[in-house]
């Protein structure tokens, strides 16, 4: 790791200096110093020096996993050829295929930290004593080890952050925060939705601490982020729950705001407007991003994104559905539907879908978890829930087809899976219009099967849940 990079990255941390992101300038630059980019454009007849706008700089071939990646030695990847520039290596989550390496730098690192800098200043963290509760699992997975990384930045940046990192281990999590968060002003929970979830059920006296969620890796809906404000008495709701748009490729790419919680809000009664702003049946996850920072485009409604990262990647396709909206554009169209967001920063958006690979093709329409998640989290339903589900598509004796939705039921709790099946259909029915219209109304009613909480087969602990089957 070279010690003059890392300083000079610091000095930019400690001094707030706007980032200045240059996506030409950043290919002349990777393309001079990391092998395995120069030959991958030598291979597809491409010279760098012919690279000199931002029209050229769009037609340049798209990087993902298998064709740069999974391809080249995990050294040619890095600057100049060396993974002994970099000191740290996560691997991603593996969810659509083998688990990845990534290494990076604290230089890389420190780039991330602005992110999170932008979260908690938001929580007033720069002035308020905060214990910060990284839930995340630990270990080589990205979530942990970064986060808990990210926020020590903060703290040394003059942050009055504690930070304790428990990981997943639950019983950990609800055994430090009564020690611990009654010496502090609030208290920032960091974690994956369900699970924070499951933490939230599975303690008690939230409302004795200032409680502020810090979300990523899934989407979720807007009733989810109401029932965890009533569980948690956190105060407002556009501003105490935040999820990052981030990935092991590249760290953190995008932040909930303020304002772009108040626009999803709004769209989250209204699918008609919601399809006409991001043209799909669901409601994303929509947040704003530092051009100065990452460079965002939209291809063939995918999103594709450059950055300078222990890997710098250039036009890189992670294969999230999503896309692009500038900040005039949005206001705009807010405007345009009589609704005056809540103020936040003049930064463009980025709404994320997921990967379409998380659906469930039944009928002709694609079921996607984010509409069945409505349905567990009513009330009356959701108490004795987890909040966890596997959806998938099963043949019957006579061949047909029926949608199956296997559900956690909460320690020591029971409930009517014919009251469920019927509240999942309702609100499927209601956010899905390809639902709607695609499957036979005698046909809508899923299967729910209940199994314990923990069951080895379908929720096996410690392991990353995936909703699909």
């Amino acid at each position: 790791m070279d010690p003059e990079l890392v300083n000079q990255a610091y000095g930019r941390f400690f001094a707030g200096e706007p980032e200045r992101l240059d996506p030409v300038g950043l290919f002349a630059r990777v393309a001079a110093s990391v092998p395995a980019y120069r030959k991958f454009l030598a291979e597809r007849g491409i010279d760098p020096v012919s690279v000199r706008t931002l029209e050229d700089f769009r037609r340049l071939p798209l990087l993902d996993k298998d064709s740069y990646h999974r391809r080249y030695p995990l050294p040619e990847l890095c600057r100049d050829g060396r993974l002994d520039g970099c000191d740290m290596i996560a691997v991603s989550s593996g969810s659509s295929g083998t688990p990845t390496i990534w290494p990076r730098s604290l230089a890389d690192e420190l780039a991330i930290a602005r992110r999170f800098e932008q979260v908690f200043r938001a929580f007033e963290a720069d002035r308020r004593s905060t214990l910060a509760v990284v839930c995340f699992p630990l270990g080589t997975w990205v979530g942990g080890l970064f986060t808990t990384a990210c926020v020590r930045h903060l703290a040394a940046k003059g942050f009055p952050v504690t930070v304790v990192a428990p990981g997943n281990n639950k019983a950990e999590i609800l055994r430090v925060i009564p020690e611990l968060a009654p010496h502090c002003e609030q208290l920032v929970l960091l974690g994956y939705p369900p699970f924070l979830k499951d933490v939230v059920d599975s303690g008690e006296g939230w409302d004795r601490y200032d409680v502020k969620l810090v979300l990523a890796g899934e989407v979720f809906s807007e009733p989810w982020r109401d029932l965890m404000a009533e569980r948690t008495g956190l105060r407002d709701r556009e501003r105490d729950v935040v999820s990052l748009y981030g990935t092991a490729d590249a760290g953190v790419l995008g932040t909930e705001t303020a304002l772009s919680v108040s626009i999803r809000r709004f769209l989250a009664d209204r699918p008609e407007l919601a399809h006409e702003l991001f043209g799909g049946v669901r409601l994303p996850t929509l947040v704003q991003y530092d051009p100065g920072s990452r460079f965002f485009e939209e291809e063939n409604g995918t999103l594709l994104f450059t950055g300078d990262n222990g890997i710098p990647l250039v036009r890189y396709h992670i294969a999230d559905e999503g896309g692009v909206v500038s900040y005039p554009d949005m206001l705009e169209f807010c405007a345009r539907h009589g609704f005056t967001p809540t103020p936040g920063p003049e930064l463009p958006f980025v709404y994320v879908f997921g990967r379409s690979l998380f659906t469930v093709s039944y009928f002709g329409a694609n079921v996607y978890p984010e509409n069945v998640t409505v349905g567990l989290e009513q009330p009356g339903i959701s108490d004795w829930v987890t909040g966890k589900f596997v959806l998938e598509t099963v043949e019957d004796a006579l061949r047909d087809v029926r949608l199956r939705v296997t559900v956690e039921l909460a320690p020591g709790r029971t409930g009517d899976p014919a009251v469920l099946a019927e509240s999942i259909r309702t609100h499927v029915a209601r956010l899905n219009s390809e639902f709607a219209h695609y499957v036979p109304e005698e046909r809508q009613l899923p299967e729910v099967v209940m199994k314990e909480a923990g069951d080895p087969e379908y929720f096996p602990v410690g392991v990353k849940h995936r909703y699909t089957r």
